[in-house]
């Protein structure tokens, strides 16, 4: 296996090492700062001396280019990240624990419109946000999980209380939503998800499957049809620009990944995040929006346990990538099993999942891992993932890139 598949990182690597970041829009500035961080995930490192505690996060992995990715968005992006790592590491420095941890990164990063969670997320083929998320306890392995909700701001909150106030470990849909009522969650209005670059993002992505459905001989879908109004706030009333599919044509499009609605970068939407806490527990939690025009209620690997998300007492792991191939290979647990089982180490056991199993298969994607003695693991088989680490010293480190 090449290095370049070995983007392992321990945080005795990166004591030291420190994310500063410019304001918005002076990216160029920190190219070099960004560079170090680039290589220092990516660096093998030495072995570990005794367990420590500390957070890992991801934001989507995909083909994600510097080229199609502006210097004032990746700087905007990095920040991000960052301020999800010093979230998580806030609650661990005061000994809070990994579960809360987990939760206060994922919301930052579903607060934000820059990746595919909550405020971010896409659009389904109705024009209708659909969330999904989970999250994980390894100490007593009781989870919870919630998918197709529509108006909840921050769904990581509400599959903490699927875990923590019900005898269940998944809710979906209107029932997903009942119970946050009767839990005293807000539910937000649909607009509140609207971001006019998801919107544009969906239109491009209709636009392909129509031009997909155009019989033989006739004229293709120009890009040149009327504007289209922004979507309805109630859920699942479809956009009345939309055209229904073309008879006997099936929306194949909407079944496949999408693309990054502002970069144009093949990209797989999804945040996640695992810590070890002070008292050597482990947790994992992932949110996600889902597939730009997907359709038929769709549930992708996030918020289901084994596959997309998962943590007991020797391992914690969040999934980002093609979620059915996370699904039927179920890699969460595959890597947490590997350490059980077979003993292995854990950058070795994800790396084989990703970079064998998954890759021979044609699934793509990654993954961030923490064992209990803090031993982090970030493997992706794309171009790149967004993704960052923090440990005790509390100094971020940010990455994006497959390479420096």
């Amino acid at each position: 296996m090449s290095s370049s598949f070995s983007p392992w990182l321990y945080r005795g690597l990166l004591a030291g090492t420190a994310l500063l970041l410019a304001p918005l829009g002076c990216a160029t500035s920190n190219q070099a700062g960004a560079a170090r961080d680039e290589a220092a995930l990516r660096m093998d490192p030495p072995p570990r001396a005794k367990p420590k505690w500390g957070l890992v996060i991801h934001g989507g992995a995909g083909v994600i280019s510097r080229e199609n990715l502006s210097p004032e968005r990746e700087a905007a992006m990095r920040a991000a990240l960052t301020q999800a790592l010093q979230a998580g590491h806030a609650v661990l420095a005061k000994g809070g624990r990994s579960l809360d941890a987990v939760t206060a990164a994922i919301r930052v990063l579903e607060d934000s419109p820059y990746f595919n969670a909550g405020k971010g997320a896409v659009f389904n083929h109705d024009g209708v946000n659909e969330l999904d998320a989970a999250l994980m306890d390894g100490k007593t392995r009781a989870a919870g999980a919630v998918a197709g909700v529509h108006h909840i701001q921050n769904p990581i909150d509400l599959a903490r209380r699927v875990m923590e106030q019900s005898p269940h470990v998944m809710m979906v849909g209107e029932g997903a939503e009942a119970f946050a009522r009767a839990q005293g969650i807000p539910l937000v209005d649909a607009k509140y998800f609207y971001t006019e670059e998801r919107w544009q993002g969906l239109q491009r992505a209709l636009a392909q499957e129509r031009a997909k459905a155009v019989p033989p001989g006739s004229a293709p879908d120009t890009g040149t049809s009327p504007p289209v109004t922004p979507p309805p706030a109630v859920p699942g009333q479809p956009p009345t620009t939309q055209p229904p599919p073309a008879p006997g044509k099936s929306p194949a499009s909407s079944l496949e990944p999408g693309v990054d609605p502002v970069t144009g970068d093949h990209k797989f939407g999804t945040v996640g995040a695992v810590a070890l806490d002070q008292e050597g527990n482990l947790a994992a939690g992932t949110s996600t929006g889902g597939m730009t025009n997907k359709r038929f209620g769709r549930v992708g690997d996030s918020p289901i346990i084994g596959a997309g998300t998962y943590a007991d007492e020797r391992c914690a792991v969040s999934a980002t990538g093609h979620g059915e191939f996370f699904i039927r290979y179920t890699v969460a647990r595959d890597i947490c099993a590997r350490v059980e089982y077979q003993d292995l180490p854990l950058p070795e056991a994800a790396n084989v999942v990703i970079h064998d199993v998954l890759a021979k298969v044609g699934g793509e994607g990654g993954v961030i891992a923490m064992d209990h003695q803090g031993n982090v693991a970030m493997p992706f088989n794309s171009s790149g993932m967004y993704r960052g680490y923090i440990g005790e010293d509390g100094a971020p480190t940010v990455a994006i890139f497959q390479q420096p």
